[in-house]
């Protein structure tokens, strides 16, 4: 067989290729064997047919075009790997000449993988955040745990701000009842409004018992956007009791004894949490250093085709809730002319960095262990609520098992351009990102959220490589 290269674009080839009609005779041979099963002549058994009746009755030429279209499939392989040209998908086939006894010729144009050369990752640069926790952050976090454990304790004096109280609402328009703006047995926060325009000032000062009326804009149903007037009537107030901020409290929120010793704790699990996000910071602005540092020639039929998967899964969802894509883009207040211009943007950065991420894998030889393949189908089976044996077995049967491969091998190639550029935080210090990858993610946790937010750090980086479709 052979195999001439044409280069049509940066991005693009068309082989040539010519069979001779002696590499056709093994699928020439199985076409004629399983015609001869199919047909029914008189005088002979199935599969006895020979070639000669076959011929005559089916036609040559017939014969010639099924041992084609199988012989096919392995030309085409056998044409890619010839020539040496790193396809992307599949590329469209033209048959040029076909005839019984001679060489088969036929062509195939194909995407290819640019060639582009990396920078040199050491001469680039990115600032990331700081990982120092102040005071006041640590007394925050704690605030925010104290919430938590916060309770509610009725009172009986007059609702006031923040307070919480039970309530039924009920509301007429011209005189006739609202019937889906009738409500019992509502919570609701004073002064959240987030409800009902003059709500809070309704209720405000009103004791159990007591009811207001006052006049709004509905929101939606039939009477959405006129005015009516709404009756509140207060079953209950409630205040939120915070527990003291004290060793108490620490023993009830903590493993801790102390206060102090829970502050300490405290501290230090912010400080984790910060050099993981600045790890994950260092990654995404390491990358956007390399993108902005090369201009590659994109393949124009995998944009395309990344632009028309993104549509479709964005179809899909809409179609799944129940919207269209016309009020979708008028709630976001975009335009259709600003929603195709932001999706062919965002599917030519992905085909970018998927181009930039593979060069790197193949230039330092990057792999994935199997162990390493299962830890990731497991916290993907975990985001998803699934049995981690159940995901892999549909990834297995949907042939997605090497996209998952690919996945874990371009967050290794984040990794690497991370480790090589020079990070950096406000004060100029450099950060060690090849040594706080390495780093066990682990530490005295205060509290079980710690351990969620530390597992919340390992999503987020497998989330930034997930979020990049294959080119």
């Amino acid at each position: 067989m052979k195999t001439d290269v044409e280069e049509l674009s940066p991005t693009r080839v068309r082989l040539s290729v010519e069979v001779p009609f002696e590499e056709l005779k093994p699928s020439l041979d199985k076409a004629y064997r399983e015609i001869a099963q199919q047909v029914r002549i008189n005088g002979f058994r199935p599969g006895k047919v020979p070639t000669a009746v076959i011929d005559s009755r089916v036609g040559r030429d017939n014969v010639l075009s099924q041992a084609v279209n199988d012989a096919i499939p392995g030309l085409y392989d056998k044409a890619i790997a010839d020539s040496e040209v790193q396809a992307l998908g599949q590329g469209a086939v033209d048959i040029a000449e076909l005839d019984y006894g001679k060489q088969l010729t036929f062509t195939i144009e194909v995407e290819i993988r640019p060639d582009f050369e990396l920078p040199d990752l050491s001469t680039l640069s990115v600032e990331v955040d700081g990982t120092l926790v102040t005071p006041d952050e640590v007394e925050e976090y704690l605030a925010q745990l104290q919430e938590r454990f916060a309770s509610l304790k009725s009172v009986q004096r007059p609702a006031a701000s923040d307070d919480f109280v039970s309530i039924d609402l009920s509301a007429t328009a011209d005189g006739k009842p609202v019937e889906d703006a009738q409500a019992s047995g509502l919570s609701y926060q004073v002064g959240s409004d987030s409800m009902l325009d003059g709500l809070d000032e309704a209720v405000t000062g009103l004791s159990a018992g007591e009811t207001a009326t006052f006049r709004t804009e509905l929101a939606g149903g039939e009477f959405a956007g006129q005015e009516a007037d709404v009756t509140v009537t207060v079953h209950s107030v409630k205040t939120k009791e915070m527990p003291t901020l004290d060793d108490d409290f620490a023993q009830l929120a903590s493993e801790f004894d102390t206060l102090g010793e829970f502050r300490a704790s405290t501290r230090g699990q912010l400080e984790r949490s910060k050099s993981m996000q600045q790890v994950i910071q260092a990654r995404d602005k390491a990358l956007e250093a390399v993108i902005d540092a090369i201009d590659i020639p994109l393949p124009e039929g995998i944009v395309t085709a990344e632009v028309e998967q993104s549509k479709a899964s964005v179809q899909d969802q809409l179609t799944r809730a129940g919207a269209e894509l016309e009020g979708y883009l008028a709630a976001i207040g975009q335009s259709v002319e600003q929603y195709e211009t932001e999706t062919e943007e965002r599917a030519r950065r992905a085909v970018k960095v998927s181009l930039i991420l593979d060069k790197v894998a193949r230039q330092e030889e990057l792999s994935v262990t199997a162990e390493e393949l299962s830890e990731y189908v497991g916290r993907q089976a975990e985001q998803m609520g699934v049995p981690p044996e159940r995901l892999a077995q549909q990834l297995a049967q949907s042939n997605q098992l090497n996209f998952a491969a690919a996945e874990v091998v371009r967050a290794k190639a984040m990794n690497v351009i991370a480790e090589r550029v020079k990070v950096a935080d406000p004060s100029g210090a450099v950060i060690d990102v090849a040594a706080a990858l390495a780093a066990p993610v682990s530490g005295t946790a205060g509290t079980d959220q710690d351990d969620a937010d530390e597992d919340d750090d390992q999503d987020v980086i497998d989330a930034d490589i997930a979020g990049e479709d294959e080119a």
